[in-house]
């Protein structure tokens, strides 16, 4: 039986999952079941970022310099997008996570500027 080993585990935003998948679609004949399942519904977000844009946002979260964001909250940051602190604080409730109010307010300030 094989047994196989992560080699490194890191967040992956809905934009390069759109295209990742992109890429192993040029390569491949067809997609296989879940990959077209995960595209089906890729396409039906409104809010996929492209490249620049994704590379520019994560920059200025990054540049923030908050003690408490992690990679896999500026991740999920930038695939909803949040415009508003309620919405910040929809997305970001599946983690354990407080956060001062002038903190989500810069969030929110640098998501609306990328936009």
């Amino acid at each position: 039986m094989v047994n196989p080993q992560f080699i490194e585990e890191k967040p992956v935003s809905i934009s390069e999952v759109k295209e990742i998948l992109a890429h192993a679609e040029k390569r491949d004949s067809a997609l296989g079941y879940r990959a077209t399942r995960t595209k089906d519904f890729i396409e039906g977000l409104s809010t996929v970022l492209s490249k620049s844009q994704r590379e520019e946002l994560s920059k200025k979260l990054s540049d923030l310099n908050l003690t408490r964001l992690r990679d896999e909250h500026i991740i999920k940051i930038l695939d909803f997008c949040p415009a508003t602190m309620g919405e910040l604080k929809a997305v970001l409730a599946a983690y354990p996570l407080s956060m001062p109010k002038s903190d989500q307010e810069a969030i929110v300030q640098a998501v609306k500027e990328c936009m």
